[in-house]
């Protein structure tokens, strides 16, 4: 499987993070958080460079220091909150050569391994599909979820005459969990989407699948790093 081509991998680092303040460089385990995801991608068999976009000059520094590329930076007007990671993704494809392949690693997604973006490439080649995202069991079924409306009242969130008695019955889930996207190019630049149904998963365990938003799933994250 070795000869997949060219695989950029793309690392979106924007300033201004509301949740946690500076997080994309906050330090983990002595590493900037950014700094986790750039050595995966260097680490895999597969990807031919390793490229930040940001919108912001000390993490493109940072970003350099810990051995990926910053060939450009990233406009303001792709730096919003509601700005669409596609937009960026084709942004950064716009800027650079032609590659085969584009994988996209949030920086939030420390504890993914270069071995988990090796095995999702792999998985598009096994099943000749153009897209795989990275998922991994949902830690909660919507079968047993329910809205809270007035005065308190409880109201199923599916159907409840369909919800399975017994919890061994219910149906296994899968949700994403941003740590992998995988995509052709080509493909990608007419999709508009990672996520079709063409697209393939790949599973990964809940323990390499902490996603960083909060202080909480930060300090979560470095217990998990220092278990290991």
């Amino acid at each position: 499987m070795s000869d997949i081509g060219s695989v950029l991998a793309l690392i979106p680092a924007r300033g201004g993070s509301k949740g946690l303040p500076g997080k994309n460089i906050r330090p983990l385990k002595g590493r900037p958080l950014i700094g986790w995801s750039i050595e995966a991608a260097r680490t895999s068999r597969y990807v031919s460079r390793v490229v930040v976009s940001s919108d912001d000059e000390e993490i493109l520094a940072v970003a350099r220091d810990q051995g990926a590329e910053t060939p450009f930076r990233r406009p303001a007007s792709l730096a919003g909150d509601a700005t669409p990671s596609m937009d960026v993704v084709l942004h950064a494809l716009d800027q650079l050569a032609e590659f085969e392949w584009v994988v996209l690693l949030q920086p939030t997604s420390p504890l993914r391994l270069s071995a988990d973006i090796d095995a999702a490439i792999e998985q598009c080649l096994k099943t000749n599909a153009p897209a795989c995202v990275s998922v991994c069991e949902a830690p909660a079924s919507p079968w047993w979820m329910f809205e809270v409306g007035a005065e308190c009242r409880m109201r199923s969130f599916l159907p409840a005459e369909q919800r399975p008695v017994r919890r061994q019955d219910l149906p296994d889930l899968y949700a994403l969990n941003g740590a992998v996207y995988v995509a052709k190019t080509e493909w990608l630049r007419t999709s508009r989407s990672f996520l079709t149904e063409e697209t393939v998963a790949y599973v990964m365990p809940p323990a390499r699948s902490v996603d960083i938003d909060t202080l909480f799933d930060f300090q979560l994250a470095e217990c998990l790093l220092g278990n290991h």
